[in-house]
Order: C-alpha cells, then sequence, then structure tokens
C-alpha cells in the first residue's frame, strides 16, 4: 500500500497544482516517477497495469488450453471498470508549505520542509493559500478501506465539489482509466494508417482530373505545410497534456466550453461516417473481380473484422493497424518505384513517356478551364485526405511514453507528407493526364463518392502500362487500406466519444469503459453507426452515393475546423504560461514556435475563404456562366451551419442550466488553468538524459546516428 501511495502523490501533485504549494509522500520522499523522465500522472496507472498484467499472466499460463475459461474471460472483461484496482488517495500524502511566491518567473527549487532539489511551481494569481480544508480528501485514519476505490479522481463518485469546473475537466480527462499499452510505434502507425486512405488511393484521381498535375501538387503543398504547422503545435499541447480527446478538449481547457463541445461533436460525426463508407468502398473493390456478386456479403465480412479488432483491446488494436499500414507503406513505396520504371520506359513494349502529361496537348500543369477555381475546389478533398495525421495526440493518454510517442509520430508526419503524398502525387501526374476520362467521376460506378476503385489513378496508371497482375495487386492493397482506415475510424470517434461523455458534453453511457480499458459505450454507437455500410443494398448506386455525399457534408470541412481550434487553443495556452511570467522552455518537455500556430490560423482561413467561393460558385457555374449553386455549396459547407448550430445550442444550454454568460466567447487569460492535468517531470533529469543519451550516441556508429536523428 506504501508503494501506491508514493506513485499516487505524484499523480495528485499534478492535477491539485493550483490548490497545493508542493507535495510528498507519507515517507518524505518524491516518488522516483517524478524524477526520471517518465510523467507523474503515468506511475498510478503503470504500478496498476503492472501488477495486473502479472496476475492475468499467471492465470493465462495457468489456464491456457480452457476454451471455457477463456471464454468466461472474455465475458467478464465487458464488466465496468473496477476502481478498486486504482490506488486510493489520503490526504496525509501531502504537506501544504503557506509560503506564497510572488516573484514573476522564479522557480523555487528547494524550500522549507520539503526534500532538497524539488520543484515547486509558483502560485501566482492566486489571493488565498491554499488549507487543508480545500481538498476533498480524506486522512487514512478517517477510513475503514471499503470506501477506497471512490477515491480516485476517475471515479465516478468522486467529490469535485471544492474544484472549479476547468479544474475538474482537466482532471477527469487526464486521469481517464483507459488502458495504457500503446507504444510509440503504435502511435506512428496508426497515425500513418488513418491517413493514407481513399484520400490518396482513390479520390486522388478526383483531384487530378479538377486541378491538373500542379494544380493538385500545389493544394497538397498548401495543405501540406498548415497540417505540419498545426500537428508541431498540437505536440507541445499534448506532451504536456496527454488527457482524452486531446485536440477536442484543449479547446475546452483554454477557449471556451462551447466551442468545444461543437469542435468535439463536429470531429466525432466526421469519423462516425467514416467507417460505413469505408465499408462500402472495401466492398466495391472486391467488385473489381467479381460484380455479380452483392455487396453487401463484403460489408458484412469487413464489418465483422473491424468489430473484432477493436474488441481485442488497445494493444492488439495496435499491433494490427501496424501490419495492416505497414503493407500500406510498402504499397505506396513499390508504386512509385514502378512509377520511375514506367516513366523512364523501362516497361517492355511501352515507350519513353517522361513529362509528356505535363504538357499540351497530352496534358497540361493545370486545368484548361479556370484553373485557379478548380485548385480551390479541391481543397475539401485534399483537406479530407490529410485527416488522421493528428490521431497520434489522441492516444498520448492511452501511451505509456508519451513524451517519446509523441515527438517520434511527429517526425513521421513530415516523412509522410513528403514521401508518401507529395513523391506520389508527381509521379501519378506523369503517369496519367488528367484529360483521361476514367478520371472524370460522372463516369464512375459510384456516382462520383470517391470510392471507386476504377476511377484510381495508380489503378488506372498501372492499367494503361498494361501490367496484367499490377491492377489486381493494386486493388488489394486499396481494400487493405480502406479496412486500415475504417479500422482507425473506430479508435478516432471512440476516443473522442469518450472525452465527450467525460465532459459531461454528451450522453452517460458514453463515459461507460470496462475491465479491460476499453470505451465499450462509445464502441456501441461507433458500431451502430458501421451499419449505414448496408446502404450500399439501396437500389441503384446514384441514391447510394447521395445520401453518403450528404452524410460527408455534416462533417466534410471539420478538419480544418479542429486544426484552427488547435491552434487557437496552442495561442492561449502560452498566452496563459506569459501571463504568470513563466517560461515555456523551462517547464515543457518539447516547445513549437508560436508562429507556426499563427501560420497555420492564417492558411487555415485562407483555405476556408477559397473553398467557400469555390463551392458557391463551382467551376463551370462562376462568372463564366450560371449563377451560384446551392446544392454543390452545402454539399461541402454543410459542416458550418452544423458547426454553428451545435455550438449555439451549447451556449444557450449553459446560459440556463450552468448560468455562463451567453455572450462570454472566451475565457479570461487568468481564469485559464495551466497546471491542472499536466504530467509533471524534473526537467534537470531530463536534460541529464538527454545529455547521456547524446554521449551515448557518440559511440555509436555513423548509420546509427542518423538514423536516431531522423526516426
Amino acid at each position: 500500500m506504501e508503494q501506491k501511495n508514493a506513485h499516487y502523490m505524484s499523480t495528485i501533485s499534478s492535477v491539485s497544482s493550483q490548490r497545493l504549494n508542493s507535495a510528498t509522500s507519507a515517507n518524505g520522499s518524491y516518488p522516483s516517477s517524478i524524477h526520471g523522465s517518465e510523467y507523474a500522472l503515468s506511475s498510478c496507472s503503470s504500478s496498476t497495469s503492472t501488477s495486473s498484467s502479472l496476475a492475468s499472466s499467471v492465470v493465462s499460463t495457468r489456464h491456457r488450453f480452457n476454451p471455457t475459461f477463456a471464454f468466461h474471460n472474455f465475458i467478464e472483461s465487458f464488466k465496468p471498470f473496477d476502481y478498486s484496482s486504482l490506488p486510493p488517495v489520503y490526504l496525509d500524502h501531502f504537506q501544504l508549505n503557506s509560503q506564497q511566491t510572488k516573484e514573476f518567473g522564479e522557480e523555487l527549487n528547494t524550500q522549507h520542509g520539503n526534500p532538497a532539489g524539488t520543484q515547486v511551481k509558483n502560485q501566482i494569481g492566486s489571493s488565498t493559500s491554499p488549507n487543508l480544508n480545500s481538498l476533498v480528501l480524506p486522512r487514512r485514519s478517517q477510513l475503514d478501506g471499503s470506501n477506497e476505490a471512490a477515491l480516485h479522481p476517475a471515479h465516478p463518485n468522486f467529490d469535485y465539489s471544492q474544484f472549479t469546473q476547468l479544474e475538474r475537466d482537466a482532471i477527469i480527462t487526464a486521469m481517464s482509466p483507459l488502458s495504457k499499452k500503446l507504444r510509440a510505434r503504435h502511435l506512428t502507425w496508426i497515425s500513418l494508417g488513418a491517413s493514407i486512405g481513399t484520400g490518396l488511393f482513390i479520390t486522388l484521381g478526383v483531384s487530378l482530373h479538377h486541378a491538373g498535375p500542379l494544380g493538385l501538387l500545389l493544394v497538397w503543398m498548401f495543405i501540406g505545410s498548415l497540417v505540419f504547422a498545426t500537428m508541431s503545435s498540437l505536440s507541445e499541447l499534448a506532451t504536456a497534456f496527454p488527457v482524452s480527446g486531446a485536440f477536442v478538449t484543449f479547446p475546452t481547457l483554454f477557449i471556451d466550453k462551447s466551442l468545444g463541445f461543437a469542435i468535439a461533436w463536429n470531429y466525432a460525426l466526421q469519423w462516425l461516417i467514416t467507417m460505413p463508407l469505408e465499408l462500402v468502398a472495401a466492398s466495391m473493390c472486391i467488385q473489381y473481380w467479381r460484380p455479380d456478386l452483392n455487396p453487401a456479403i463484403f460489408v458484412t465480412v469487413f464489418y465483422v473484422v473491424i468489430v473484432f479488432i477493436n474488441l481485442f483491446g488497445i494493444k492488439g488494436y495496435g499491433e494490427i493497424e501496424s501490419v495492416m499500414s505497414l503493407i500500406k507503406v510498402i504499397a505506396v513505396i513499390g508504386f512509385n518505384i514502378l512509377a520511375v520504371i514506367i516513366v523512364a520506359g523501362g516497361v517492355p513494349g511501352q515507350p519513353y513517356i517522361g513529362g509528356a502529361n505535363w504538357h499540351q496537348p497530352q496534358g497540361g500543369l493545370f486545368n484548361s478551364h479556370s484553373p485557379f477555381k478548380q485548385m480551390c475546389y479541391i481543397i475539401s478533398n485534399v483537406s479530407f485526405a490529410f485527416a488522421g495525421l493528428e490521431l497520434f495526440a489522441l492516444g498520448a493518454v492511452e501511451s505509456a511514453t508519451p513524451k517519446i510517442s509523441i515527438n517520434k509520430s511527429r517526425k513521421w508526419i513530415l516523412y509522410q507528407i513528403v514521401i508518401f503524398y507529395l513523391v506520389s502525387i508527381v509521379m501519378i501526374g506523369c503517369l496519367v493526364s488528367y484529360k483521361n476520362p476514367q478520371l472524370d467521376p460522372a463516369t464512375s460506378r459510384d456516382g462520383g463518392l470517391g470510392i471507386d476503385v476504377n476511377t484510381s489513378p495508380f489503378v488506372i496508371a498501372i492499367r494503361l502500362a498494361n501490367i496484367h497482375a499490377g491492377p489486381s495487386i493494386m486493388n488489394a492493397a486499396t481494400i487493405i487500406t480502406v479496412v486500415s482506415v475504417g479500422n482507425a475510424s473506430v479508435y478516432a470517434s471512440t476516443r473522442v466519444l469518450c472525452a465527450v461523455g467525460a465532459l459531461r458534453q454528451g450522453p452517460k453511457f458514453l463515459r461507460y469503459i470496462d475491465r479491460k480499458g476499453r470505451p465499450m459505450g462509445c464502441l456501441v454507437v461507433q458500431f451502430l453507426f458501421g451499419l449505414l455500410g448496408y446502404l450500399v443494398c439501396v437500389p441503384g448506386r446514384t441514391t447510394t452515393a447521395q445520401i453518403f455525399a450528404w452524410l460527408l457534408s455534416l462533417s466534410g470541412l471539420s478538419a480544418l475546423f479542429t486544426y484552427l481550434s488547435i491552434n487557437l487553443s496552442h495561442l492561449r495556452f502560452r498566452q496563459a504560461l506569459y501571463h504568470q511570467a513563466r517560461s515555456p522552455k523551462l517547464e515543457l518537455l518539447y516547445t513549437s514556435p508560436v508562429w507556426c500556430s499563427w501560420y497555420a490560423i492564417v492558411t487555415t482561413l485562407i483555405a476556408l475563404v477559397l473553398q467557400f467561393w469555390a463551392a458557391l460558385w463551382p467551376p463551370g457555374s462562376g462568372t463564366g456562366g450560371g449563377g451560384a449553386d446551392v446544392k454543390s455549396f452545402f454539399q461541402v459547407y454543410l459542416s458550418l451551419p452544423v458547426f454553428l448550430l451545435s455550438y449555439v445550442a451549447h451556449k444557450v444550454y449553459d446560459y440556463y442550466w450552468n448560468g455562463v454568460p451567453l455572450f462570454k466567447l472566451w475565457l479570461a487569460v487568468d481564469e485559464i488553468d495551466v497546471d491542472s492535468g499536466r504530467r509533471q517531470v524534473d526537467l534537470e533529469v531530463v536534460k541529464q538524459e538527454i545529455a547521456e543519451r547524446a554521449n551515448m550516441l557518440e559511440t555509436k556508429p555513423w548509420w546509427f546516428r542518423l538514423y536516431h536523428f531522423f526516426c
């Protein structure tokens, strides 16, 4: 018990840092987790998961060949999370120091009554000293042990009456009992798997048809630059605050709760719709070989596969997603190598292509009709294709080592944008002319929805080269791709909905987490949405396409709205730190340049304005003829009125039920809590570890140092 108590002391020092000057364990010493590079909030879960995994390993060994026991254990895992497995919190873990620090920017490394070397955060902006009566935690002597389970901040019965609403939101999302078994490679592959999907393999052909090869490349570079800048800002926030929901929780903590509500539901809706869409896309890929079979058969098969993968738990999901993402990466790299051979005329019987498709009359750099408007028209397609790169931050709360995982994932985002996206676009532009009629969405079987593999520029390019087995191989890779994205969509939507439930911005059942740390209430919601995949059985492909087009329009631009909120949250977080005269470099493990957030905000607003213009007056109907196309506009921009409606509805609700001023659009800078929910580390120890790692690298060969730098 003493070991659990010592672990949990470090946890509460983070979530209650606004109330406490310092915290020490019962024996007067800090747990090693604070002095190491790991986060204090993860120490409690680490000790719990270690002991539980040890016990489960013993049980599994004893009953390895007993299917009855395995089935019973599987059923038992769906019961509510056992909060008694978490260590309780007692008031006598803490020593409160009444001395207040008023010197801006100063950090006290030693203080009377605290162990030497302890870092104590300033209590700036507090008019009264924290006192023992302000805490809701009882003394150990006051308990008989029966109520220990209710003493963990993640427990539904935990008393938050003495905390502010913002403190409660920060604490409850930081203390989520979700399983913490993801590693750095899992987060990297999950992020890759979610973003390398139909947007690259199939919808890229529609975008090429509209913008031309150079126009397509410029738009992807434009959106890619703002995405990478946004991911840099997100890395800082997610490293400091690995909370449930991550980027959909940050607006609630740093900007406004109503904005956080609108962002969270808009983003969740995007992924809720993505799963059935990917199921339909996978079934249509199968019909590439067997058009006579009913697509509902394969919707069922892939639906069952995705459900079982997500019932394996987070570790099983991470492993399977890593394998599928690796296959996709190999497919993209293999295609690019093959594309170089085809362009150079290396395929027997095929002429040298070179840059012919980039020039008239065979092709051209841009679409000859309204080239700039055509480029603006595909902004929503490109931004949707990038959606998923941000998922590495969602996994921070389920990662055992978030500071390592997030930094590695951030590096891979840049490589993905450059290698997998831009190189593929250049090669596709060389192989397929934008004038190719097979790229025209009007000729596709999906009614222009962008999920028909026959319109995939990858398949078309290999087919034009007369490589007989090539299209089938690429189609098989596309099937794995869309199943992987459908699988990742379950992860994204459920983690966002879990945060929505924790913040009490949605139904209570969204808070249900089972004994394996799975958000079962959220999984049920996603699985119900997955049944929309059976819309493929509706007579007439055009009808099915129209239904999905309108469903997707509900959240078509949610990725851009989310990126905007991430950067605004980053600026507000920095503003709150500067208001307290605290230096980010002295407190944060990773800091992103502020100009990255400003650049991303400006470019995102430009993208939204240009997309608004191109959607309302689409190419072919603008100044050259015709008027505004309302249907085309709402199929792209319907997410904006949905977003505004949800924002206003929550504002009104917050006004009548919680008394929040109706026209209070954002939190005052002194209201922002930059400490609750933070995972505290000893930065001096981190710096020492970095120095030791640098010394270790000096003894390694050059290729190892090069790999470590880039990966």
